[in-house]
């Protein structure tokens, strides 16, 4: 089941009363394909949402209309109601006071605790949300500019910000970053939905966090085996060329560690001698610079 399809579920079992049952159908209606005095067109993909409006159509208007499901090539499936009862839809006209060929939202047949269903109705219609896991974005596929102005204003009374576009002739009303569809999503009635995209987030960020901590500590790992490399290098080219004993009596028990524990950490070999990290570089400094007089007295005999 997607996550889409959560959110449908979420929000037709939060339909609890008429008044939030009312205004859900009011957005399903309006935001449907095809809202005229000759038919009602509802169709959808998902059989949560196809059902709910039969369920809500027969309560209200005592006559469970009949939905036609059509396979389609990928194997998924249309959900389809095609009203054309003339007494209904004038019924449905009526009671929702709507105007032939003007689709507009009237305020005032939503009551007023009943808003976030009515945009719970317009989701189950033509919204749709990505799995949190890989994107965030909530999207409604509007059936006019009008509309999709009016939702995009709905919407910003609750604090979200949402976006349109026009694709393939369809408004597009859009949603992005977590928090906003957070907020769409409760203020729809899928405040369980919204809790997963909490933890979605939560999961995400330590993820990361661990990805982090990995990199950095890869990094210093490689920085260690790179530094011990040149410094047994050093120490070698001294031994080889002027022997151990050209080196001082710290300098020298540093380059026996160093030789001996080619992994350890300047902290470490400093909690060996007793001396800070910086001292450890200090004397590793003055092993390189020994090193480097030896290179630089062979490239003069060349």
């Amino acid at each position: 089941m997607s996550f889409s399809n959560d959110v449908r579920s979420e929000i037709c079992y939060s339909v609890s009363d008429n008044d939030k049952r009312f205004a859900c159908l009011y957005g399903m209606l309006l935001f449907c394909r095809t809202l005229t005095r000759k038919n009602i067109y509802f169709q959808s993909e998902s059989e949560v949402s196809a059902r709910f409006f039969g369920k809500l159509f027969g309560i209200f208007f005592r006559k469970i209309p009949e939905c036609v499901e059509s396979a389609r090539k990928d194997g998924s499936f249309l959900y389809t109601y095609d009203i054309r009862d003339s007494g209904v839809i004038e019924e449905v006209f009526r009671d929702y006071r709507l105007i032939d060929n003007l689709r507009t939202v009237n305020p005032e047949i939503i009551a007023r605790n009943s808003i976030g269903y009515f945009v719970g109705g317009i989701f189950l219609a033509c919204g749709s949300v990505n799995d949190p896991s890989k994107e965030y974005h909530l999207e409604f596929s509007v059936p006019s500019a009008l509309l999709a102005d009016e939702l995009g204003a709905m919407l910003k009374d609750i604090g979200v910000c949402a976006k349109t576009s026009l694709r393939r002739g369809q408004h597009i009303v859009y949603i992005k970053g977590s928090e906003s569809i957070e907020d769409t999503l409760t203020f729809m009635g899928a405040q369980n939905c919204t809790l997963e995209i909490m933890n979605v987030k939560i999961y995400k960020d330590v993820r990361n966090k661990a990805n982090r901590l990995a990199n950095c500590d890869s990094a210093n790992i490689d920085k260690v085996v790179r530094a011990s490399m040149k410094q047994t290098e050093d120490i070698k080219l001294i031994y080889d060329t002027e022997g151990a004993e050209s080196l001082s009596g710290e300098l020298r028990e540093l380059a026996e560690i160093r030789l001996e524990n080619p992994d350890m950490s300047l902290k470490e070999i400093g909690d060996i001698l007793s001396i800070s990290r910086s001292g450890v570089n200090h004397r590793f400094k003055r092993i390189a610079k020994t090193a480097e007089k030896i290179k630089n007295s062979r490239r003069e005999d060349f």
